[in-house]
């Protein structure tokens, strides 16, 4: 007789993967994106960058990505900085220490997240698109 051995596998909620998922290309979305003249909600130091969505911990993370400045030789290197864009404050605070001067000043992390919180809904528009869709200026 062969005994029955139970495995135990991690429960993944729908649109979950694997804490340690290794995105493939196709499933990484990027959207350029730039404050316009008027724009007074602009929640980002730069005014021009890139809303991505990524992977990370296993969850679809929403992210801004400056762009690599105008007068920079192409010679030197440059590291991007990113700033997760979400309204959760404890991500929104704690996870953005390194680079939190990305943002605008903020007098409180309530003021924060009204200015993010519409830039995350357009990450999740955007996270929600298949893979290789091309999303036009002003489409999200």
């Amino acid at each position: 007789m062969m005994a029955e051995v139970a495995v135990a596998m991690p429960l993944l909620l729908a649109g979950e993967q694997g804490l340690f998922h290794f995105p493939s290309v196709e499933e990484v979305r990027l959207q350029p994106i730039s404050r316009t003249e008027n724009e007074t909600g602009w929640p980002f130091s730069v005014d021009a960058g890139v809303l991505a969505c990524v992977w990370s911990g296993g969850q679809k993370v929403v992210t801004f990505l400056e762009n690599r400045p105008a007068d920079l030789e192409d010679d030197q290197t440059f590291q991007p900085r990113h700033v997760i864009v979400t309204t959760d404050p404890l991500q929104l605070t704690i996870g953005n220490m390194a680079d939190r001067d990305l943002f605008r000043p903020a007098a409180s992390v309530e003021e924060r997240i009204r200015l993010v919180a519409p830039f995350a809904v357009l990450g999740q528009r955007l996270c929600d698109q298949p893979a290789g869709a091309h999303v036009g200026h002003g489409e999200l």
